[in-house]
């Protein structure tokens, strides 16, 4: 028998993906007036449509899930509009491209919250973290808590930002339940120390993204959902006293619901996958459908888990925004293009739709 790798097709649901290596979602901080991506998002992501998939940068489902400037929005018609020419032009060049849809909790400014009111949270718990706001980084906001019958709005803005997403051409969304924003908060009780229904006990602790998944699944079905999550990262000040029984038994509900991947962020965000113990396998081996492993892989590391059965799909992140060819660099063998981390959040086209692809460098 002959090795996986990562450059053969792959059945993910209904779709048929070109390879196993994944675009993962990355915030640029270019979004235009009322939120809507920018006018070269359709070309900054058609030119990376030959990832196997897509996942479309963090965009809020509501004004007050928004936490960073200049971050696309998925709840008006103007910013569906504008993620249907973005969703065109990767499908136009054979791509497949899935939304990721947040809310941001408590990482977020008052600079950029709807009359400048207090972010919310599943407690009253600032996070010792900052965001991006005025075109620097500031510390975030102290939060308020979320009321109880704050929740089942929260719960159908997330579903209405799924059909939004689907309206706007999306091959499906990826619920952001990872890196410190609201779900990951009411996940972990370092941010949560509720009493009610949503706190305390493992079980309460997912209730809410177990809500907001199974109302996205029957408003656009199973077949079309995805969630992030990270486990042991301590990215936005978030931390758990026990993790692997909170994720083993949040993967198991979400094994049940039947969704079409589970992201993982497996270790630190963009820092060390040994940040803490933490047996990912038994994540695994608890959800039957797609694993997509995320945090600090290349070529060979990705290759190896491959084979090892450890995951299906194998998210790249920084490696796009330089290489918009990554695929085709990986399977050559051809060097990488350097990230010019100066340009990496806000601006315009420079260091987003700049970076050449091996072909046009050939040319010259």
């Amino acid at each position: 028998m002959t090795d996986k790798t990562l450059f053969e097709p792959y059945t993910l649901g209904s779709l048929t993906l070109s390879n196993r290596i994944i675009m993962a979602p990355l915030t640029r901080n270019r979004a235009g007036a009322g939120l809507v991506p920018s006018e070269f998002a359709a070309t900054y992501y058609s030119q990376r449509a030959s990832a196997g998939l897509i996942i479309a940068e963090a965009t809020q489902i509501s004004p007050q899930a928004q936490g960073y400037q200049d971050t696309p929005g998925i709840y008006t018609q103007a910013q569906i509009d504008g993620w249907r020419k973005v969703t065109d032009a990767v499908h136009a060049r054979g791509g497949k491209i899935f939304l990721q849809m947040w809310h941001v909790g408590r990482v977020a400014n008052v600079a950029v919250q709807p009359g400048g009111a207090m972010p919310v949270a599943p407690s009253a718990i600032r996070a010792a973290t900052k965001t991006f706001v005025n075109n620097g980084f500031a510390d975030v906001s102290e939060p308020r808590a979320l009321e109880l019958d704050e929740l089942p709005g929260i719960v159908n803005d997330f579903r209405q930002a799924a059909a939004n997403a689907i309206a706007a051409g999306f091959d499906g969304v990826e619920i952001h339940g990872a890196n410190g924003y609201l779900l990951d908060q009411f996940l972990k009780d370092g941010a949560n120390i509720r009493t009610d229904a949503y706190g305390g006990s493992v079980q309460n602790r997912a209730r809410l993204t177990l809500e907001v998944t199974q109302a996205i699944i029957e408003e656009i079905g199973a077949e079309r959902t995805g969630i992030r999550i990270s486990p042991v990262s301590p990215a936005n000040g978030v931390s758990s006293s026990d993790p692997q029984s909170q994720f083993n038994y949040l993967v198991e509900k979400l094994d049940a619901l039947g969704i079409v991947y589970l992201h993982v962020v497996e270790g630190a965000t963009g820092g060390p996958r040994d940040v803490a113990p933490f047996d990912f396998d038994a994540l695994r081996q608890r959800f039957k459908n797609t694993y997509i492993a995320n945090n600090g892989y290349n070529l060979d590391l990705a290759t190896s888990r491959l084979n090892e059965g450890k995951a299906d799909l194998f998210a790249f992140g920084h490696m796009f925004i330089a290489n918009p060819d990554l695929v085709e660099r990986l399977k050559s063998g051809a060097p990488l293009a350097t990230l010019d981390k100066a340009t990496l959040y806000g601006g315009g086209t420079a260091g987003y739709i700049d970076y050449p692809a091996l072909v046009e460098l050939n040319a010259d």
